[in-house]
């Protein structure tokens, strides 16, 4: 499983913060508790974290102006806001401020789990390409960035791979052999209408017309080789935030 995930719950109330890590360390991650505003600031200035859920409606510090001295401190944190009172306004206006989003009470425990098992990249990116070289290569710079990574050279087994366990995306070459990564492209939308598949081409002008069925049959994005490690980063890294927005509720788009 890897490193524990930490997770900052913060609430005055004590009784919500034991329930809450108490379930989080059943389910594998290392839960830390703080019991106002103030004190989750002082922890996350401190320490490293990856998540923090906090409720709103807090003595001194509230939960809103908590998140956002922590957003200055760790911009990149993922802040979870929990109400049983916000209106749609202050929801809103916690979300321009930052936060993930604004979670009612009493907690939907299954939906944090969901979204924290995306935090912890717990599904796995598929790569397709018939050259084996490419595969490798892309497996490692991407497993050093702690993401699990599948293969596959043979256009037939694809699907079989998106049936054993959820995938976060797919990276699809368009010449496979003598398969058509569109007609794979295809196959996948059928089955797994939402699921974001980004296409690879190697020659940009010869494929043009291809590229555009592809784009036409719902490919999320297309990258030519040889492309920027960085460039391909950038559009995993969109695609888990858009997943992870979309656990809590909010549109993927």
């Amino acid at each position: 499983m890897g490193e524990q995930l930490r997770v900052l719950v913060v609430d005055d109330d004590r009784r919500m913060v034991k329930t809450i890590c108490d379930i989080l360390r059943v389910k594998g991650y290392e839960a830390v508790p703080a019991y106002s505003g103030e004190e989750a600031v002082a922890k996350v200035r401190a320490e490293a974290f990856g998540c923090v859920l906090m409720d709103i409606r807090m003595p001194g510090i509230d939960g809103t102006e908590a998140q956002q001295m922590i957003r200055a401190a760790a911009p990149e944190l993922p802040v979870l806001l929990m109400s049983a009172y916000a209106t749609d306004e202050q929801a809103e206006e916690a979300k321009r401020q930052g936060a993930y989003s604004v979670l009612t009470k009493p907690l939907d425990v299954q939906m944090v789990l969901s979204f924290l098992s995306l935090l912890r990249k717990e599904e796995s990116v598929l790569v397709v390409d018939d050259d084996p070289v490419f595969c490798r290569t892309l497996k490692d710079i991407l497993q050093a960035r702690g993401y699990r990574v599948e293969t596959e050279n043979d256009a037939g087994k694809v699907l079989d791979h998106m049936e054993r366990n959820y995938k976060l995306m797919v990276l699809l070459d368009l010449k496979l052999g003598g398969a058509d990564g569109v007609n794979v492209l295809r196959e996948i939308r059928e089955k797994y209408p939402a699921k974001p598949v980004v296409l690879v081409a190697g020659y940009r002008d010869e494929m043009g017309g291809t590229i555009e069925k592809g784009r036409e049959i719902g490919a999320y994005s297309c990258l030519y080789k040889p492309f920027a490690t960085e460039e391909l980063l950038g559009i995993i890294d969109e695609i888990s935030r858009k997943k992870l927005k979309a656990v809590l509720g909010e549109p993927f788009n």
